[in-house]
């Protein structure tokens, strides 16, 4: 027998690998650092998306073997699960509805036989943080159920009933739904996929001035510009990507946001080997630092164009002097690590974190100028209203809150302000959206034409996407046609249109003042994720597309024009 070795750096390199994979980046960060895992040769080898699971279904498939060997009665009719924790004991009986265990990652396929029944469902990941599903969701919890008659929700296409059920059929094999829009009127030629990176692709960004420029980045630390043909018609693909690659340490510095400055002429690239880069349009590195001493989640310009913002694992904020290529200021108001970033105006930002705190800080002073507190778990994101006076904060509690910023002046705080917790009072009008049955990990802001009140879209791991009221609080619609987390969420400059993407490999697009789906494209079965999107809108140069970053390693860029189900109703 072939001897067998298992070293401690080993299993600690297959739960960082899991960690990552899971998007819990604080964790993977904190193992690598006390198991001394970067001295490791181990650390550089390669793992494989969802190894770790694959191992341990292994082991289920030997121990289902070596309680089952010897056949029997209670052997052929057992139904009786095998899980990891408990010992399993032989039953006729099938298992009883259990409580949906966390899924953390999705590997390419799942090493279990169907004998054992397992009750892990997996979940895609995206580049960002991924928690849990709370322990009192069960499975029959997660499907879709109607709301009250005051929110309409929407069923599902797979879901819906048909009209009469035909004649049943011998069972047969599925048929494996291929990449492509879901209807067949549109010309696939619309939508123009562009190869180039050898992992997955994460983050994309169309430059607001240069409209033929967009950016991708991708897990294995590559930035490609992309300049696209003016018409995109027909099969026309884009030119030759300029290639940044010039990280020292590609293995770890996976790409998790890419900002473009106002005037076009800067991209900032945040990566989670901690260094701040900002290049120009040719790919000319401009400017480079290392102050920040975890991951950064985020880079914000400024309307100005003056300041760039990033927020980092390491629990800072740093403002920097884009024309003076220095750090302005440092925050340090986070006890956790900083997880997103926004601009309230030219003078003030916010900033949110694993702390369940919202900070609102001012370019010039250095602690926070207040403090809005009341999510009970981690701030994924925050984003700003388009007139600098509501904020909004979505969390892994899975709720949205809204705050009045607009009496914040970026003067110096009051003692109260500057306590986290006491600076909170009823004049901050804060307004609670309930509703999703896990993590909230995206929102947006729009206002239909004719409306009073300013509207939110919110983004959710359950699945969903809300429309809300914004000001009172009501859940004005549920779509429900991701079967998988919602990563991405946009909408249309002229605030028409939504669309999503999601771990399930599903873009849609959805009529915000019908509240309808419109139309949908499916990115494969194969790594199927939608990680990001990007909507872009030109009327003097007649475009309007959409950028999305895909898990199958291509850039996607779709010609709204040419779809019948959007261009219809535009003319219309």
């Amino acid at each position: 027998m072939s001897p067998i070795s298992i070293t401690s750096d080993e299993i600690n390199r297959l739960i960082y690998a899991y960690f990552r994979d899971s998007g819990f980046e604080h964790s993977a960060y904190t193992l690598v650092k006390e198991a001394q895992l970067e001295r490791s040769p181990v650390f550089k080898k390669h793992v494989p998306r969802g190894e770790l699971v694959e191992l341990l279904s292994k082991s289920l498939l030997y121990n289902e073997v070596e309680c089952h060997f010897q056949g029997g009665e209670a052997a052929i009719k057992c139904k009786a699960m095998f899980s990891l924790l408990e010992p399993h004991t032989c039953s006729p009986n099938p298992p009883e509805s259990h409580t949906f265990l966390a899924p953390t990652f999705a590997p390419p396929l799942m090493m279990v036989a169907p004998p054992i029944q397992s009750n892990v469902l997996m979940q895609d990941v995206s580049h960002r943080k991924i928690s849990p599903l709370p322990r009192s969701i069960t499975t029959t919890e997660k499907r879709t159920r109607k709301e009250s008659n005051d929110m309409d929700v929407d069923t599902p296409v797979e879901s819906r009933p048909k009209a009469a059920d035909p004649p049943k059929k011998p069972a047969s094999k599925p048929k494996k739904l291929l990449q492509g829009p879901i209807d067949d009127i549109t010309d696939p030629n619309v939508i123009t996929l562009m190869p180039g990176h050898a992992t997955e692709v994460f983050v994309c960004a169309f430059n607001p001035v240069n409209y033929n420029l967009l950016a991708s980045g991708s897990k294995d630390a590559v930035v490609k510009i992309w300049t696209l043909s003016e018409s995109m018609a027909g099969s026309a693909q884009a030119g030759e990507p300029i290639t940044i690659d010039s990280f020292s340490q590609a293995e770890s510095a996976d790409l998790t946001c890419l900002s473009w400055s106002p005037d076009g002429t800067l991209l900032a690239i945040a990566s989670y080997d901690s260094r701040l880069r900002i290049c120009d349009t040719a790919g000319k590195m401009y400017f480079e630092s290392d102050i920040h001493k975890g991951p950064i989640f985020t880079t914000r310009f400024s309307t100005s164009g003056r300041w760039l913002l990033t927020a980092s694992l390491d629990g800072s904020s740093c403002l920097w002097d884009v024309a003076g290529k220095k750090l302005h200021r440092q925050y340090h108001g986070h006890k956790d690590c900083c997880l997103d970033v926004d601009w309230l105006n030219n003078d003030m930002f916010a900033s949110c974190g694993a702390d369940r705190q919202v900070h609102i800080f001012s370019v010039d002073e250095e602690k926070s100028i207040k403090t809005f507190g009341g999510h009970t778990d981690e701030i994924n994101q925050i984003k700003c209203n388009p007139s600098g006076t509501r904020l909004a904060s979505c969390s892994d509690d899975m709720t949205t809150r809204i705050w009045n910023v607009s009496n914040i002046s970026a003067s110096i705080p009051s003692e109260a302000d500057s306590i986290p917790g006491l600076g909170s009072s009823d004049n901050d009008q804060v307004t609670i959206l309930e509703g999703h049955k896990h993590s909230v990990s995206t929102i947006g802001w729009y206002q239909p034409p004719g409306t009073e009140n300013e509207l939110i879209a919110t983004g959710s791991f359950d699945g969903a996407t809300r429309l809300w009221d914004s000001v009172t609080g009501r859940c004005l619609h549920a779509f429900a046609d991701h079967k998988r987390p919602v990563y991405a969420l946009d909408i249309s400059p002229d605030n028409h249109w939504l669309t999503t993407g999601g771990g399930d490999g599903w873009l849609h697009v959805y009529d915000l003042k019908t509240q309808t789906r419109i139309w949908s494209w499916f990115a494969g079965a194969d790594r199927p994720g939608v990680f990001e999107i990007d909507w872009q809108t030109h009327k003097s140069q007649n475009i309007e597309r959409i950028a999305m970053a895909l898990e199958c390693r291509l850039v996607g860029v779709i010609d709204l024009r040419r779809v019948p189900a959007i261009a219809n109703l535009r003319g219309s």
